[in-house]
């Protein structure tokens, strides 16, 4: 409507109300005195029944009221997508729309049977449609063209109070989250334990972004899933969810585009592999942003809402904001890692060195005593019948004689760095000669003892005496893990693919995942007196060989180790 006819229409008593609402507009600050004062006086001077202000929500993109007079409180409750009812046209449309009887109009939705005419105007402010004002009477064709001027002349005030309202709280808002970032950087930062940086991420953006759920996944050494590394706010059966693929789910178009994503209605949404938790759960709105650093993506950042939420460019910000200061911190954190074990490693290797050099000067005072018992035993002259196991028990001994020389033979070596002496050899051979040797130490312990040797096996190429060595590791190994007896069962066979496997089988305590992990590492032991350089050797004798050790084991189910090795090439 022009202004100069808007002017016209407006008589002696509008212009005072408005003059009314203008002074209250320059006095007050709390714009909900002011919105209220703006509709009494629209209903007051329309003389309509009751009276509402509509304001957008972004988020929802929704007519929510904001002030009512005249309704009750179902009616206040009432929430119009754009477009839909009187309100949502002029919400839609930008311009005012009076209905004589609302009966005789399709876009009228029914908030009380006895209404029967209705007004409302946009409230705008630079362009930009905030909601909508809103009036209406029991009678038929209430308002008239003055009345809609004089609503026109109201909503201008009122949409500045809004905007103003608006633009208070978006500062008020935008300062509260730049401190919060402020103190999250300081104390994420601090903290060089990955596990605590991971859940305080997750805790203080759930607080600074007001949603129900924060979770933050971080990709595998593959890059081809994203696993559940910390989460605040949600249930048991959300924290047990599996990893998600990259390249078949909606957080991993976040890690593949490395821009945020969010979506209105994850129980709504196709794509969401998770709907049925979602609704279990609560979850309805989410924003994913990336974890990045030094060039690549480490994971995303993940925050719901348990209400339908549109995310505005500040929280999206906000959250990037958030995700690359936990991305710093992660990456802080495995650096420190890193750096803990390269410095156990290295004092690992200089107790290595100390301990080949002691070993060197112990084998060079063994050797001459073992000299002499060699010659002593040879001076001995033991010969025995074939049938006498006592010959048996008198080769083993003239081997094992022979073993220390070669073993002390390669302690003196060690600065040479010697290679194993590769040759065909029989792995049932090297198992039945140990176990002969372990017999009685293993019938002390109440160890039965129980063989699985496949016939026919092939030959290894392997330097025997390691391979001994090794052999003997593991069965005292799995001796030892069997404090109050059990079975050990040695076995070979022949794989498919040609390979020769040595397994050794314990009935014992077994070891955990993170016992595991530390298997090999030198001078690590859970044995009273133990030196912790068993399985360093093993691992040692395995590489050289080029085989490959297997370990499964579960706490109290026993161990089982397999090496498998390549069959010595035949002709």
């Amino acid at each position: 409507m022009p202004r100069v006819r808007q002017k016209r229409l407006l008589t002696l008593r509008h212009y005072e109300a408005l003059a009314r609402v203008s002074a209250a507009l320059n006095s007050s600050l709390e714009p909900a005195k002011v919105l209220e004062l703006v509709l009494r006086s629209a209903v007051e001077l329309t003389r309509a029944t009751s009276g509402s202000v509509c304001l957008i929500n972004p988020h929802t993109q929704r007519l929510e009221i904001e002030a009512a007079v005249g309704l009750d409180e179902k009616a206040r409750e009432l929430q119009l997508p754009i477009g839909r009812g009187v309100t949502g046209w002029v919400a839609k449309t930008g311009r005012p729309l009076r209905v004589g009887d609302v009966r005789r109009d399709a876009r009228y939705v029914a908030v009380r049977d006895e209404v029967r005419s209705e007004l409302a105007v946009p409230l705008v402010v630079a362009d930009q449609l905030l909601g909508v004002l809103n009036v209406d009477s029991t009678r038929v064709r209430a308002f008239s063209e003055a009345d809609e001027a004089l609503l026109m002349a109201l909503a201008h005030p009122a949409a500045r109070v809004i905007y103003n309202s608006w633009l208070h709280a978006t500062a008020t808002q935008s300062a509260r989250r730049l401190e919060a970032l402020l103190t999250i950087a300081g104390s994420v930062l601090a903290s060089l334990d990955l596990e605590e940086v991971l859940q305080r991420v997750t805790r203080e953006a759930c607080a600074l972004m007001e949603t129900k759920v924060c979770s933050l996944m971080l990709l595998n050494e593959a890059g081809d899933q994203l696993t559940l590394r910390a989460c605040h706010g949600a249930g048991e059966e959300y924290l047990r969810k599996p990893p998600l693929p990259v390249d078949d789910s909606l957080l991993g178009v976040v890690v593949r585009h490395r821009r945020p994503l969010q979506v209105y209605n994850v129980q709504e949404h196709d794509a969401f592999r998770h709907t049925e938790l979602a609704r279990r759960e609560g979850l309805v709105s989410l924003l994913a942003v990336p974890l990045e650093a030094g060039g690549r993506v480490l994971g995303t950042l993940n925050v719901y809402t348990e209400r339908p939420y549109r995310f505005s460019l500040q929280d999206i910000k906000v959250m990037l904001a958030l995700a690359n200061l936990a991305a710093l911190a992660i990456t802080n954190a495995q650096l420190h890692a890193k750096v803990l074990q390269a410095e156990e490693q290295l004092r690992q290797t200089e107790r290595l060195s100390t301990l080949g050099l002691l070993a060197a000067e112990v084998a060079h005072e063994i050797r001459n005593p073992l000299t002499v018992m060699k010659m002593l035993f040879h001076s001995l002259n033991l010969e025995f019948a074939a049938n006498d196991p006592r010959a048996q028990d008198v080769r083993v001994f003239a081997e094992k004689i022979q073993q220390l020389e070669q073993i002390v033979l390669r302690l003196l070596d060690y600065a040479r760095s010697s290679e194993p002496r590769f040759g065909p050899v029989d792995v049932n051979v090297v198992c039945e000669d140990l176990l002969l040797l372990c017999r009685r130490k293993l019938a002390q312990a109440g160890v039965e003892l129980r063989r699985e040797l496949a016939r026919g096996l092939p030959a290894v190429e392997a330097d025997r005496g390691q391979l001994e060595q090794l052999g003997l590791n593991l069965i005292l190994n799995a001796a030892e893990a069997m404090p109050q007896g059990g079975t050990l069962t040695v076995q070979t066979a022949v794989e498919s693919d040609g390979r020769v496997r040595w397994t050794v089988r314990d009935t014992g305590v077994g070891m955990t995942a993170e016992q595991r992990a530390q298997l090999f590492t030198p001078f690590l032991t859970s044995k009273p007196g133990g030196t912790g350089l068993g399985l360093a050797i093993v691992r040692k004798i395995v590489e050289a060989h080029g085989a490959e050790f297997e370990v499964e084991s579960e706490p109290g189910r026993g161990t089982a180790v397999h090496v498998r090795f390549r069959a010595a090439l035949s002709g």
